[in-house]
């Protein structure tokens, strides 16, 4: 990174960069202490002309205008605000890569910080919906050279007409958005909130926190049942996934060379050859550490003869991603006990696929898991079977000690997608074509557990596929991946020679 990046003007949470003719200020440590009137007016002149025409619309926008249509038709004669969000600071003047809040992306299309989409009421029914985006770095003021977010800088943004053909909507500056909502006619207002820290404290005089909660677990359940544009990108994003996992297969001798780390930067390097990034922390658990269930350091040992856990998912660059678990023999080849306890992970897998289907309940693939689960620990003597059959364990939970969490979860824009949804439409619902959810059963044994046989401490296995809900049952969208033991070691040897 070069030296001297000034940092981006920061008074104000909601803009980066000036509107006016004020010079942007140079960092406090720069080599150069000021702009000689000369360089200044150098660099306002000799620039060629760059804004783009005849732009066609994002592919998306059409789904996105009929998302917004049905929030427009949940709140009549209320006032909208859907912030993207707003960079955050990792280490003095660098920032995190900065990824929208996915309400803001699945109403609009659009990815870039800063931004915010306003839903202004036009009567008792109906709304006229805007975008609040930055514009192209002022290039009058320097803005463009000077400022730690000028186009120079970081990158050529979208002039707002640009953004307008791209979105469909109307584009406004967003350094005057706080300031024009203030002062529009009061209306009742809600905002996501989380993510603008600016525009709440702008808007706290019409806001309503309860209110706000409330459209925000609309929003969630808004994308519980995906489009096919959606479903589309999800495709995507699994067979980005299969290849991620196919490379870290190839570089298994290279891990066991290193550590946990070589598994998490190969797999990152095909998220972000084949998408934008990685849609969560990748988990790559070799040996005991598959025991802890989001085991994100992976700086540990991988060791020939144990296993690793693989949860990693490639998120494309509409930020849809996938979510996927593999646990690999790491020299290829599952010893006796490995594979039993692999195998009864599979079978409540398949018995919990089996289960996914329209009309079904969503909990009903994690009770046919966790049957299949609570069978085996009492058949493995884990559980006194003379004291306790299947329906007792499953009542009280006594399975949980070893597989701990649910058997899968909502996916989409999030890696846990609509989950601030009512609990009446997402846990207690049924299942509806264009659902897409994981099924991910495991079981974990930790390496402190007196209750179980010393050969079993240590190990964690789970499997998890990506299931769309369809018209007459379902469809694994990451089925490229083997999963039975049998086929994963054939596809381990096929890589590995």
């Amino acid at each position: 990174m070069t030296e001297d990046r000034t940092p981006a003007v920061a008074e104000n949470p909601e803009a980066a960069g000036t509107d006016g003719d004020e010079r942007p200020k140079g960092r406090k440590n720069g080599l150069y202490d000021e702009v000689s009137d000369e360089l200044a007016a150098s660099m306002k002149t000799g620039w060629d002309d760059t804004e783009l025409h005849g732009l066609a619309p994002v592919a998306q926008a059409a789904y996105a205008a009929e998302r917004r249509a049905k929030l427009s038709a949940a709140y009549p004669g209320e006032r909208l605000v859907v912030p993207a969000g707003n960079l955050r600071v990792r280490a003095n003047d660098t920032e995190y890569a900065f990824r929208a809040a996915s309400e803001y992306v699945h109403l609009t299309g659009d990815r870039t910080e800063d931004a915010v989409l306003v839903a202004e009421p036009t009567g008792a029914t109906g709304h006229e919906f805007g975008l609040y985006l930055l514009p192209r770095s002022n290039r009058e003021n320097g803005e463009f050279w000077l400022d730690g977010n000028g186009e120079l800088w970081v990158g050529r943004r979208h002039s707002l007409d640009e953004a307008e053909q791209l979105f469909g909507l109307p584009a406004r500056d967003v350094r005057k958005a706080a300031e024009e909502l203030k002062a529009a006619a009061p209306a009742p207002t809600r905002i996501v909130r989380g993510y603008d820290a600016g525009l709440e404290a702008a808007l706290a005089g019409v806001l309503d926190e309860d209110k706000d909660t409330e459209l925000k677990e609309f929003l969630s359940g808004l994308r519980l049942v995906k489009d096919e544009w959606e479903i589309g990108e999800l495709r995507a994003a699994c067979t980005a996934t299969v290849n991620g996992f196919t490379d870290v297969v190839r570089e298994l001798g290279q891990a066991v060379a290193t550590s946990e780390r070589w598994i998490e930067g190969t797999f990152w390097r095909r998220a972000r050859v084949e998408g934008n990034d990685v849609g969560y922390g990748s988990i790559c658990a070799a040996g005991p550490h598959a025991t802890t269930l989001h085991w994100v350091r992976n700086d540990g040992d991988v060791r020939p003869g144990e296993l690793l856990l693989l949860d990693a998912g490639v998120e494309t660059n509409t930020l849809y991603t996938a979510d996927v678990t593999r646990t690999l023999p790491i020299n290829g080849r599952f010893d006796a006990l490995q594979r039993k306890i692999y195998q009864a992970v599979y079978d409540a897998q398949e018995a919990g696929i089996a289960a996914v289907r329209p009309g079904g309940r969503f909990r009903d693939f994690h009770d046919a898991s966790q049957r299949v689960l609570a069978e085996r620990l009492l058949a493995w003597g884990l559980l006194d079977a003379s004291v306790y059959d299947v329906e007792k364990v499953l009542e009280l939970g006594l399975q949980r000690r070893w597989t701990l969490h649910g058997t899968g979860h909502m996916l989409g824009l999030d890696v846990h997608d609509c989950a601030q949804a009512r609990r009446e439409s997402y846990v207690d619902a049924a299942l509806e074509p264009g659902m897409v959810l994981t099924v991910e059963p495991g079981l974990y044994f930790q390496q402190d557990d007196l209750t179980v046989p010393a050969e079993y401490r240590g190990i964690g296995v789970r499997i998890e596929d990506d299931i769309l809900v369809t018209a007459d049952g379902n469809e694994n969208l990451s089925a490229g991946l083997p999963r039975s033991a049998d086929e994963v070691e054939a596809w381990m040897a096929s890589l590995t020679g």
